[in-house]
């Protein structure tokens, strides 16, 4: 009986894959199927546009771009500064339990929460307005808990016995967290790190919620221009202030467009997100690979 009773549990565990892989397959084959004669090298250079055939998504990837670096000059310090400390350093008692319990609740709370926290906060309080510094801010505070966790469970995989060792030779403790510590759990860490940016990359609820445009005919300030005096190049941070617009965004507005032609630009758009989704994924674990072959 109680094999009979596992051959249909798995059974039934292989029928609910291969169900959830086809509907998947099923929707991704639809969406390709409509929106890759669209990727033409017009839609990635130009503007959105009130006619389907000439809108493009130039503003909403450059906006991606301008998003995703910010937010990760934002995250990867702050996340993996304080995991050192939490795990490392910290002692052991009800102030530092409190905050790992927070931090572990900070990390399954809804996007959207994130989104009203940044309009009160970074919008209103700070006064940054709609601005690309906003949005980064927002969505590091959504994806900081998931980069300490992450990077947390890499510092504890490492074995004590390399710690021991280090102050066996004499190092201190930052010696040993920088020099061997660190280096030993860099793979995990760099993988909970694209994973988190994964995520950041395709929210769309936060954003909306900050007031991010869904239409923008131009670019941020690039941080970097020519000029005809030396030194020749100038250096700004005026576009972290600048509006901005991002895939997910542009393609929620295409979406809502009764016109069959939005729709299929909406595909494409898809399409390309998909692609750099999966690209993230897939350089974390060729990177995680990589790594545990190095050690």
């Amino acid at each position: 009986m109680i094999k009979i009773l596992d051959r249909i549990f798995k059974y039934i565990g292989i029928g609910a894959v291969l169900l959830g892989l086809i509907v998947l397959a099923v929707l991704v084959l639809d969406v390709v199927r409509d929106g890759f004669p669209r990727l033409t090298w017009d839609f990635f250079t130009s503007y959105p546009s009130s006619k389907p055939e000439q809108a493009g998504i130039l503003s909403a990837w450059v906006g991606t771009l301008w998003i995703m670096l910010t937010t990760a000059a934002l995250t990867i310090p702050l996340g993996i500064g304080a995991a050192i400390y939490l795990e490392e350093y910290a002692p052991k008692n009800r102030w530092t339990d409190f905050i790992e319990i927070n931090i572990a609740n900070l990390a399954g709370v809804p996007s959207v929460v994130y989104g009203i926290l940044g309009l009160g906060l970074f919008v209103r309080a700070l006064h940054m307005d709609r601005s690309v510094l906003a949005g980064s801010c927002t969505l590091a505070l959504l994806v900081l808990p998931i980069v300490i966790l992450s990077t947390r469970e890499a510092l504890r995989a490492v074995p004590s016995s390399i710690r021991e060792a280090a102050y066996a030779v004499g190092a201190t403790r930052w010696q040993a967290i920088s020099g061997q510590v660190l280096p030993a759990a860099f793979g995990n860490i760099l993988t909970g790190i694209i994973l988190a940016m994964s995520r950041a990359i395709g929210e769309t609820a936060p954003l909306v919620t900050l007031g991010a445009l869904t239409y923008i005919p131009f670019l941020p300030t690039p941080p970097v221009s020519v000029s005809p005096s030396f030194p020749y190049v100038n250096f700004s941070l005026k576009g972290l202030l600048d509006p901005f617009t991002v895939l997910p965004i542009q393609i929620f507005n295409w979406v809502s467009r009764p016109q069959k032609g939005f729709l299929i630009c909406a595909a494409a758009g898809i399409i390309v997100l998909l692609i750099i989704t999966l690209c993230l994924n897939g350089a974390a674990i060729y990177l995680r690979h990589k790594h545990q072959k190095n050690w």
